[in-house]
């Protein structure tokens, strides 16, 4: 299985690489965590935000895994524990299907890719900085796949 998380925005502080890298490389064999940065349109001179919006959802579509389901990050998506992120983990293994994760830009996502996604979650009710996003995305799907392994990384 494979995930990918396709996320706007690039040259993200090193600290924000060196940690994804660090959750990434933890998953070992069998699932695959892979980050696709996606270019951020630029604001200003008349570039609007709906028209960012836009500019980005084209980037984001097309970057997309084919046939993978797909869960975008949204401050009003269901707010799930590390158990239930699990639990839905474990049902999409057994499917057999990619999973793509999308972290919209400064602006937000378009309303056509939240009504196409599978799934929308909520990591905080908070606004969070992006690459902090990138960052607790990978450590909570790297603790989602411990649970399901019965690691001891997850403490209840």
């Amino acid at each position: 299985m494979k995930m990918t998380i396709l996320a706007v925005g690039t040259k993200m502080p090193r600290w924000v690489d060196e940690a994804f890298d660090d959750y990434a490389k933890r998953f070992g064999r069998d699932i695959a965590l892979e980050l696709k940065e996606i270019k951020p349109e630029k604001r200003g001179g008349g570039v609007t935000a709906e028209r960012g919006i836009a500019a980005e959802h084209a980037r984001l579509v097309a970057a997309l895994p084919p046939r993978a389901r797909l869960v975008v990050l949204d401050e009003r998506g269901r707010n799930w524990t590390s158990m239930q992120l699990a639990a839905g983990l474990k049902d999409w293994l057994a499917d057999g299907q990619d999973i793509a994760f999308v972290i919209g830009g400064a602006d937000g996502l378009s309303a056509e890719l939240k009504q196409r996604a599978d799934l929308t979650l909520q990591l905080s009710a908070m606004t969070l900085p992006h690459g902090m996003v990138r960052v607790m995305l990978a450590e909570q799907l790297y603790r989602a796949v411990s649970i399901l392994n019965n690691h001891p990384y997850h403490r209840e």
